[in-house]
């Protein structure tokens, strides 16, 4: 059994949240106890049954006792707010920046640092500074597997980079309320970042607490108190079935603290699963020329062999799909875009992969 420690450092973030303009939530300014809340949740009719009737709006009122510096989960979470999930309407990938984006200027950008940080015996790609992974052993915190990643086209997706708080669920619940450089900086932000089992991340989808939990169950005390961090630093609410989830996660270790940017976790892996480069398969060896035959005694003619017609040069081509913004994948990274991954972002089939380690218009 193997373990890893997952150190995450956030100083870099924690300044650029400062610089866009990021507030703390009114929770972490608030210094009295109790804490009275008002709640307004209003659901249509279409969410419950798909119909576009009219709504109806329910109102509740909790007072919470809580004390405002306390760092238990369960304290921060009863100081969330508890509203019904907004509509999705607006949302796209789009709404939270280019994908991977690398705002904290150190050159590499997020997936690549966050595979740096949560991988073990990490190598690099030659010329890169250290920045592009190409292999490494993560002990994966949502299924206990220990995973030998290696990078490349058929590969790379097995593991990714998974959003603790989905980016979906984030808009509906109050991340319409952000800026853009808000959304760019959660959307890039260690503290919702975590290096995971690429199919597990697929099962997560936009799920929140209450429908979809990891299956090791060592680990959900971590994972719902960092769903509950990341929801209290850019001040988003829950669902009421969404905190009840939490709470009933969190009665299974009531001291469970909020993670911070330096915390540190230790991941016991029962398996281990590796990742290799699909075989490739030899060449065909062309079998010995068999022996001439003896000469007939009057020479026949030579046969006439045709002519060898040479196949049409085929020009190169980038773009195997449609980019709606940009040409080529030299113009989507001058706009900071770019680093579309294979099975992750739909952007990756619109240009050609040329070195085939799945990742496009690679910055």
């Amino acid at each position: 059994m193997r373990t890893t420690r997952l150190a995450i450092a956030g100083s870099a973030l924690t300044l650029l949240i400062a610089l866009t303009g990021c507030q703390a939530p009114e929770s972490e300014q608030t210094t009295s106890t109790p804490v009275s809340t008002s709640t307004t949740t209003s659901v249509t009719a279409s969410e419950q049954t798909g119909s576009s009737a009219s709504s109806t709006t329910a109102t509740t009122s909790t007072t919470v006792a809580t004390d405002p510096d306390s760092t238990l989960a369960v304290d921060v979470l009863n100081v969330l707010e508890v509203k019904g999930r907004a509509p999705k309407t607006g949302y796209s990938r789009d709404e939270f920046g280019p994908a991977w984006a690398d705002v904290d200027h150190n050159g590499c950008d997020t997936r690549n640092d966050i595979l740096n940080r949560d991988l073990e015996q990490v190598t690099y790609r030659d010329n890169t500074q250290d920045c592009v992974v190409l292999t490494g052993v993560l002990n994966d915190p949502y299924t206990a597997t220990q995973i030998n990643f290696q990078r490349g086209q058929d590969t790379s997706t097995a593991v990714q980079i998974d959003h603790v708080v989905a980016l979906s669920d984030a808009w509906q619940k109050g991340a319409q309320q952000l800026t853009a450089d808000q959304r760019r900086v959660f959307s890039n932000d260690p503290l919702n970042l975590l290096a995971v089992d690429g199919p597990a991340n697929q099962q997560k989808g936009d799920s929140d607490a209450a429908s979809w939990l990891p299956a090791n169950r060592s680990f959900r005390c971590d994972y719902v108190s960092r769903q509950i961090a990341v929801k209290h630093r850019y001040d988003l609410w829950v669902t009421a079935a969404e905190k009840d989830a939490m709470a009933r996660v969190l009665d299974t270790c009531p001291g469970q603290e909020v993670p911070t940017d330096d915390t540190v976790y230790t991941i016991n892996v029962t398996s281990t699963t590796t990742v290799e480069q699909p075989a490739v398969a030899p060449a065909a060896v062309a079998p010995a020329p068999e022996a001439p035959a003896p000469a007939p005694e009057a020479p026949a003619p030579a046969p006439v062999q045709p002519a060898v017609v040479p196949p049409a040069p085929v020009a190169p081509v980038e773009a195997i799909g449609t980019d709606p913004r940009f040409p080529n994948c030299k113009e989507a990274i001058a706009a900071g875009y770019g680093n579309y991954i294979q099975g992750v972002n739909p952007e990756y089939n619109w240009y050609r992969d040329g070195d085939g380690d799945g990742i496009n218009c690679e910055r």
